[in-house]
């Protein structure tokens, strides 16, 4: 397994400055899928990790338990946080993350606590993002991406956290949204387009959400559209940080707000992700609950994103998880069932 672990971050590192050399598959309807792939990290190695689940209630570490792609090879920063997965239109898969090593000091990868000092940009800044692209979620394109170095207006940048994709079908493109700050000020949600080799933003970010009529910083954006809508799910940092949700008629901003707290935890809690349980008619809320020691995740389940059915934690109800614990920030996305057993086979 050691062995395969480093095959896949060679491949991964030797792609950095290469387009897609990979053919598009024919984009799977869900009726073709058959399993679920999660996407996280763990604060211990700052590294990308997988699981897979057949029936979307157990999930499966992948290359037993241990990182798919060492963070060290892919990141600036020498690690990386919060990865999210999405299937484009092209079929291929898009992976965003943030580039990011919140224990890089300690781990002997810099001199000092940040990059940059903190009084001046705040916790954990950092300035870009690793995006890769895959036709068959093995072999990936890689991208660095800072944005101080792609706008001038972003050269005070004080956070690039949290990256997700979507497809915005009014414009024909993939747009990837995030948290960002200039300096040291309040977390907001931005946006902007990428190209189709997913290697570069095109257009500068542009400010996709903000937290209403307070200080409160709002982080860690979610995209789902459902019925004709489109639910942001985000962190909403008023009081104890917790999961709210915003409506609109497009991806890119008119964002309604809307006051209800979604998750159903006490403590703080980050990270939603949506997924849908596949030939049902139910969403799946997954969040990071970052207050409990050990931390987990926590589950909510909908069919219309207005009632909201809570299913626990991890291994405390119907989600269940084998071969790793304490997993941070995930992302799930559907697999064929080739798609699924080729994983498998390669970890």
């Amino acid at each position: 397994m050691k062995n395969r672990f480093i095959y896949l971050s060679l491949i991964c590192a030797a792609l950095t400055a290469c387009g897609n050399r990979h053919a598009t598959k024919t984009v799977p309807t869900e009726a073709d899928m058959a399993a679920y792939l999660m996407v996280y990290h763990s604060d211990d190695t700052h590294s990308l990790h997988m699981a897979l689940s057949r029936d979307g209630y157990t999930f499966t570490a992948l290359n037993d338990g241990k990182p798919v792609i060492a963070g060290d090879t892919i990141a600036l920063q020498k690690g990386i946080r919060d990865p999210h997965i999405f299937r484009g239109p092209d079929g291929a898969f898009y992976l965003a993350m943030t580039d990011l090593h919140i224990f890089a000091q300690k781990e002997g990868y810099r001199d000092t606590e940040w990059e940059r000092p903190g009084k001046d940009f705040g916790w954990g800044n950092n300035r870009g993002l690793v995006l890769m692209k895959s036709a068959d979620l093995i072999n990936w394109n890689r991208a660095n991406v800072n944005f101080d170095s792609l706008y001038t207006d972003w050269s005070d940048i004080g956070c690039a956290w949290a990256p997700e994709t979507t497809y915005d079908a009014e414009k024909g493109k993939l747009m990837l949204y995030f948290t960002m700050r200039h300096g040291n000020e309040r977390n907001k949600l931005y946006y902007a387009y990428v190209n189709d080799d997913f290697d570069t933003i095109e257009t500068e970010p542009q400010l996709l959400y903000t937290y209403p009529g307070s200080a409160c910083s709002a982080i860690d954006g979610d995209i789902t559209r459902f019925n004709g809508k489109y639910y942001l799910h985000y962190v909403a940092h008023d009081g104890t940080p917790g999961i709210k949700q915003a409506v609109s008629d497009r991806p890119d901003g008119g964002w309604e707000y809307l006051p209800d707290w979604i998750d159903t935890e006490d403590g703080a809690c980050e990270a939603p992700n949506v997924w849908k349980r596949i030939g049902e008619d139910k969403w799946v809320l997954m969040y990071d609950i970052y207050s409990i020691n050990p931390h987990n995740f926590g589950f909510v389940e909908t069919s219309d994103f207005k009632t909201f059915t809570p299913l626990g934690r991890f291994n405390e109800g119907p989600m269940k998880t084998v071969g790793f614990s304490s997993p941070k920030h995930g992302a799930v996305v559907h697999l064929t069932a080739e798609e699924a057993d080729r994983l498998e086979k390669m970890l």
